[in-house]
């Protein structure tokens, strides 16, 4: 997780030994986290709908080399990394996919709906684009206080096309509000590819109208990701209002677990594998040596057990209490006849 300050290394530069280290433990665990997840949605071991970030990993991994563990973090419907990469325990992220009382949100959110409130993850959302002017809200109210954090909003390409992101975009710039919009653009919506949507396919240009600093990013590259963040994570500490980040990335897999992804080639998906962001830390690693091939393995062990640990864990869960539905709906202060 990223700190407000840098730790001395033992190699000099903006991304050194224990970087690499760091994103390679971090994105295969949000890989394989995901593929257990697909392979227990299969199994019918919990039901709704199951949303993979499998492809997208350097997006967040280069994020939390920028950000604070101040700064805010929300997000769409393909949200299981987020937690998992913010320092979450996935024992309870599993839970929650489970439905299960230990989960993040005591298993009544399911797979769209995480939060971490001690993480400041403020979800999860299933309605598309909703989270843009939350996002806003979340910066708005830090701004207001004083407070110099920053909010990360994600959202996909789809959800970009929201009417709410303009209505949002006006009001960022005009009070400087200090938000990080992401578009975490992996090339599809549902399973409409951004050239079906509009005339306009590089969604930075989206900022152009309202005058916000906009650029478009390499999503493969975690070093691409992180320089991006640390320009727009500066300016809005400094008070110089929002940013766009339109993050170009992949999902390997479908929208999500029900699409037969028939709208894309397997040699489209192929060309995105090999730029795969955990092969490339990968290969930095070997490559410099910072790590024998024993380790390697030792570290693919430990987040193997992890991922077992995690799904055991929400196993042997217990489910909520009937009478946790009246719970976290209202305030009681407004409502103190529903919790009575």
């Amino acid at each position: 997780m990223a700190t407000a300050t840098k730790k001395k290394s033992t190699v000099t530069g903006r991304f050194t030994k224990e970087t690499y280290i760091k994103w390679y433990k971090e994105m295969l665990l949000m890989r394989k986290f995901e593929e257990k997840c697909g392979q227990l949605y299969i199994q019918q071991k919990f039901g709704g709908f199951c949303h993979l970030y499998i492809g997208q990993e350097a997006v967040l991994s280069g994020m939390m080399e920028a950000i604070a563990p101040t700064d805010k973090v929300i997000t769409a419907y393909r949200d299981h990394a987020h937690p998992l990469v913010m320092g979450s325990d996935p024992k309870k992220v599993m839970a929650e996919l489970y439905g299960k009382a230990t989960g993040l949100s005591k298993g009544k959110g399911g797979s769209m709906h995480m939060f971490d409130k001690e993480r400041n993850l403020f979800g999860g959302h299933g309605i598309v684009g909703a989270q843009i002017p939350m996002g806003a809200g979340i910066a708005f109210a830090d701004m207001y206080r004083g407070e110099k954090h920053v909010t990360v909003c994600f959202f996909g390409d789809g959800a970009a096309r929201q009417g709410a992101l303009h209505e949002t975009f006006n009001m960022a710039m005009t009070w400087k509000i200090p938000c990080i919009f992401v578009v975490e653009n992996n090339q599809y919506a549902m399973g409409t590819s951004i050239e079906r949507t509009s005339n306009v396919t590089d969604l930075s240009k989206l900022g152009l109208s309202y005058d916000m600093p906009s650029e478009t990013v390499d999503g493969m590259s975690p070093e691409a990701v992180t320089e991006a963040f640390d320009r727009a994570v500066a300016r809005g500490r400094n008070g110089d209002g929002p940013t766009l980040l339109n993050i170009e990335t992949y999902r390997y897999k479908g929208h999500s677990m029900s699409d037969p992804q028939k709208y894309r080639t397997k040699e489209e998906v192929l060309e995105y594998q090999e730029k795969d962001p955990i092969e490339h830390v990968l290969r930095v690693i070997r490559e410099s040596k910072w790590m024998t091939e024993k380790d390697i393995e030792a570290v693919e062990e430990e987040v193997k057990q992890v991922v077992q640990e995690s799904v055991e864990f929400a196993e042997n869960s217990p489910l909520p209490e009937k009478e946790e539905i009246y719970k976290d709906v209202y305030s009681h202060d407004d409502y103190p006849y529903i919790m009575d």
